[in-house]
């Protein structure tokens, strides 16, 4: 059995973070333990509640997905980053990369499946 992934959302778009979490919900051992509805409560959340995972968007009103996964990731290199939007993943999967993401996904993809094949496959690299 696997540990408990807890996970942290980080969009400043309502109905994502609804989708998001049900996503979530219906993943077999993973846990959302908090949201945050741009890049710089997701930041002072993550130092907050050190999840194993956030879910981060990457266009927000104050500092985007970008800056605060660097933060997120100086802060604690144990928590893990997926970046999600809208934008096709292989114009912003290098940047993502860059600033710590392990992966960047499209939104329109985002599921159960998705969800734990891309957590696995994260944990299989680590």
């Amino acid at each position: 059995m696997r540990a408990d992934v807890t996970v942290l959302i980080v969009d400043d778009q309502a109905p994502f973070r609804d989708v998001a979490r049900l996503v979530v919900d219906m993943t077999d051992g993973f846990e959302v333990i908090g949201e945050a509805v741009d890049g710089t409560s997701g930041v002072a959340a993550a130092a907050e509640l050190h999840p194993t995972l956030v879910l981060m968007d990457l266009n927000m009103p104050d500092i985007d997905g970008f800056e605060a996964t660097r933060r997120i990731r100086e802060a604690s290199a144990d928590t893990r980053v997926l970046m999600l939007s809208t934008h096709d993943p292989a114009d912003f999967r290098d940047q993502a990369i860059e600033a710590g993401a392990f992966d960047f996904m499209s939104k329109a993809t985002f599921d159960p499946v998705v969800l734990e094949d891309a957590w696995i496959a994260e944990v299989a690299d680590a």
